[in-house]
């Protein structure tokens, strides 16, 4: 039976959820102690239900990873009075005894003892319409993923059957003109020539996904002018193309939560990870943390941007002297990065250096 006496006002619950599709774990801690361990339906109105019900008056604080609820949950969290965060799973402090035994209950009370402690700090919430954008520019990514896989299909075909193509045609770019000698090709087998016909309908089938997609993505950013602006502003700097810059878009959205270059090259992934140990300090070359839509898509731009911007020429060539081309590239990454801040941040296009 309730206590209807109970009144927790002014005292903090802290809740640890580790979500599942079928069912969210849920630690809670009060006054520094555990104080249980439930398993709920996978809805924030069932736990806010029971902590209104076990808790009345308290004020609620959740916390979750990023990853498999996106950010609906959260969303909800917040609309129901509980304050929560989302936070990079590589960024909570783990003991080494829950490295060794690694389990649901266990993420939990971990999650909520370090929220208690204020050892947590969440991860940038974009807003519904944000990652609505988002969702799109990565689902581009995901289809050119498909259609390398696609392509690769295709050769190991033509190699297993040895068939070879006109040298006249151009391979690099799979044109329009190489997939119909693709289609031309003289394979005897009718199940062979089938399963190549298959599998480059399914290669321009993808295709045409990417290009619906782009196109939509054009139109997104030409109908909102904020969007518009920043998108130009990208494109001033050297190395930035479309794809490029609307991937940047689409993942920082609002470059004054970076408040300094390091920030953002830390989020990127061109931070380097360091040793630390007494008076000794070691490099040990990039951090595994990165976003993983942005950092190789930043190195490929910085090739091109070497190539137009005569100052990056003139710095990457004083690296070479000292460091490997491996080496200089990231470091002229980092370079790149700081024209995007700053285009970004100053609303100013990049205008090239003489030098």
């Amino acid at each position: 039976m309730k206590n209807k006496n109970l009144d927790f006002k002014g005292q903090e619950i802290y809740n640890g959820i580790d979500t599942h599709k079928n069912h969210w774990d849920v630690t809670i801690m009060l006054h520094g102690m555990q104080v249980a361990k439930i398993s709920l339906d996978p809805k924030p109105i069932a736990l806010a239900k029971y902590l209104r019900k076990n808790y009345p008056g308290g004020i609620y604080y959740s916390v979750y990873e990023a990853g498999f609820s996106g950010f609906w949950a959260h969303r909800e969290l917040l609309e129901l009075g509980i304050k929560n965060i989302i936070v990079n799973p590589a960024d909570v402090p783990t003991k080494s005894k829950e490295r060794r035994r690694k389990s649901d209950r266990i993420d939990s009370a971990k999650l909520a003892r370090e929220l208690s402690v204020g050892n947590l700090e969440g991860i940038y919430v974009p807003t519904v319409e944000e990652e609505s954008f988002r969702n799109l520019v990565r689902l581009r990514e995901q289809f050119k993923k498909d259609q390398t896989r696609q392509k690769n299909r295709i050769k190991s075909l033509l190699n297993f059957v040895g068939a070879k193509l006109p040298e006249d045609i151009d391979q690099k770019h799979w044109s329009k003109r190489y997939i119909t000698a693709l289609r031309q090709l003289p394979i005897e087998q009718p199940e062979t020539k089938q399963t190549l016909n298959e599998l480059l309908d399914s290669l321009e089938n993808i295709r045409g996904q990417i290009l619906r997609i782009v196109r939509q993505l054009r139109k997104n950013v030409n109908s909102k002018e904020d969007s518009k602006q920043i998108i130009e502003l990208l494109l001033s700097v050297p190395g930035v193309g479309f794809i490029t810059a609307i991937t940047l878009y689409s993942e920082i959205i609002d470059m004054n939560r970076f408040k300094k270059l390091e920030e953002l090259a830390a989020y990127v992934g061109l931070a380097p990870a360091v040793y630390s140990s007494g008076e000794k300090e070691k490099t040990l070359g990039l951090s595994k943390q990165r976003n993983k839509y942005l950092r190789n898509l930043i190195i490929e731009g910085t090739w091109t941007a070497i190539r137009k911007d005569p100052a990056l020429q003139m710095a990457y060539g004083k690296l070479l002297n000292r460091m490997s081309s491996q080496k200089a590239i990231i470091r002229m990454s980092k370079k790149l990065l700081g024209r995007i801040r700053h285009v970004w941040s100053k609303k100013e296009k990049y205008v090239l250096s003489v030098v």
